[in-house]
């Protein structure tokens, strides 16, 4: 436009020399002219809001990650309660107990399906009906259901025309060639030019004559116009009779049913009674008046009350936890259970953590005391070592938290005594090169602490970004109050990926 202004201003000023009128009106209204023309262009560019852009197909969908707790059998639990921990949008990870809350939480909103998870099996399927507040914060409530199995796809039709006729065993039929007779073959010829002889054991069918259909079955005489090539009909092949007509039956009914009707014990075929309809009652569609008229209705209840009562409440001792994923995508399972080469390290690493988990709690067994001496030569045997402290509630997991990633060892426990005096250890390692552990992570509090550091329980092992790599989840659990952390292992380091009621957290290094 710029260019445009200037050009038209330059054509005006050649013209002032020759016709001053003309020039100074043509300039006048051309200056006028591209004025008007800017404005125009402005107030359009300024009502113009914009290109507006479509969504993109390679647009993530959400991912919603909960932990289910229950009571009682999985399958038909005594009491249940689902609680919200993340959802991922395709860049952060939201807190699932606030992320779009209108008032509930998306993640426990009516209709939303989760897929039960152990070890990356799935368990069954958990639909939320209704949500609700315990202590704060936001769960919700629904029904478990078993998974449903895929049906199996029926086995493909095999096309009969590209089946070897001579190398199948199943008998097949053929449609007879044109030159075949219709009577047993006996004129003609085949498509192989030779006819066949005529089968005297197979049944043929013979049309009944003219005099056959006369009626006359006293008669003995044989027909005189049948022509002298017709064979003789055989007494031993079957043959097929037209009924008579009822003219010609009228006579011989009447002699029947007279007869019948003398003979008493004569066995008679009546035709059974025709079955009554079944007593079936039909309901039409009434368009009542009366308002305080009761219904039934079939469907969920318009009332405004929970479909599903809240029952379990606070943290019993008996409640079992599992992970718990709601994503619109169908993704094979993953499971996340390492395999070891050899049993025997399996034993060797537990025993190995188990001793770093005792020095953390202070728990190591006492040296045994030293042999005394004796003046005489006689060499005392050494007295066995005491048995290591036992460690109570102890969990202990080995993960392959991605494809050819090695084993992640964690374990869980404390020690013996009342609540308060009870001290808590959270292990997370890895074994090195040299078949020796190395700890990526430590976690040791006491009761008399827990709200400032408080306990850490592991959940099981997640995918929470659809990467294909698993997260360990863990209850932080305090005195009063609990959260939920995500942990990622990577690269020899355990770095705490996310943790509930700290708002939205960036995922900064997925590789």
């Amino acid at each position: 436009m710029s260019n445009r202004l200037t050009t038209s201003l330059h054509y005006g000023r050649a013209g002032h020399g020759a016709s001053s009128k003309r020039t100074g009106f043509s300039g006048i209204a051309g200056k006028l002219a591209i004025l008007a023309g800017l404005l125009v262009a402005v107030s359009a560019s300024a009502q113009y809001p914009g290109q507006i852009t479509k969504k993109d197909k390679d647009t993530p969908e959400l991912r919603a990650v909960a932990v289910l707790e229950w009571t009682g059998d999985l399958s038909k639990p005594k009491t249940s309660r689902l609680v919200p921990i993340t959802v991922f949008d395709g860049e952060q990870l939201q807190d699932g107990g606030v992320y779009l809350a209108r008032p509930q939480p998306l993640a426990v909103g009516a209709g939303v399906e989760y897929m039960l998870q152990k070890n990356g099996a799935r368990l069954g399927l958990f639909d939320v009906q209704n949500a609700g507040q315990e202590q704060g914060s936001w769960v919700g409530f629904g029904t478990w259901k078993p998974t449903p199995v895929a049906k199996p796809k029926p086995a493909p039709v095999m096309d009969r025309g590209k089946v070897d006729e001579e190398a199948s065993d199943k008998p097949t039929l053929h449609r007879k060639h044109s030159g075949d007779t219709s009577a047993g073959g006996d004129s003609g010829s085949s498509s192989g030019g030779q006819a066949q002889a005529p089968d005297p054991d197979r049944p043929t069918l013979h049309k009944k004559s003219s005099d056959d259909e006369s009626g006359n079955a006293n008669s003995g005489s044989t027909p005189s116009s049948t022509s002298g090539s017709t064979p003789a009909p055989d007494p031993d092949k079957p043959t097929l009779h037209k009924a008579p007509n009822a003219s010609q039956t009228s006579g011989t009914d009447t002699s029947n049913s007279s007869a019948s009707a003398s003979d008493p014990d004569r066995p008679q075929l009546k035709r059974g009674k025709q079955k009554q309809a079944a007593d079936e009652g039909y309901v039409e569609s009434l368009n009542t008046t009366d308002p305080d008229r009761p219904r039934l209705m079939r469907g969920k209840s318009t009332s405004g009350g929970p479909e599903v009562t809240p029952t379990l409440m606070g943290l019993p001792s008996d409640m079992e936890q599992a992970v718990a994923v709601s994503d619109p995508k169908n993704r094979p399972e993953h499971p996340w259970d390492y395999s070891w080469a050899d049993p025997a390290d399996e034993v060797k690493m537990k025993a190995a953590l188990e001793d770093i988990a005792r020095t953390a709690l202070g728990i190591q067994p006492k040296p045994a005391p030293a042999p005394k001496r004796t003046t005489t030569a006689r060499v005392r045997s050494k007295p066995a070592p005491p048995a290591p402290p036992p460690l109570a509630d102890e969990e202990f997991r080995v993960f392959e938290l991605a494809y050819g990633s090695g084993a992640t060892l964690v374990l869980t426990a404390h020690t013996d005594g009342l609540p308060a005096q009870q001290r808590y250890v959270t292990l997370i390692a890895q074994p090195d090169l040299y078949g020796s552990l190395l700890v990526l992570f430590k976690s040791v509090t006491d009761g008399a602490h827990l709200d400032d550091t408080p306990r850490m329980r592991l959940v099981d092992a997640v995918d929470a970004l659809a990467d294909n790599r698993g997260e360990l989840l863990f209850e932080l659990r305090g005195q009063t109050q609990r959260q939920f952390a995500l942990y990622r292992v990577l690269r020899g380091t355990a770095k705490e990926l996310f943790v509930t009621g700290g708002g939205s957290t960036a995922v900064a290094e997925r590789n």
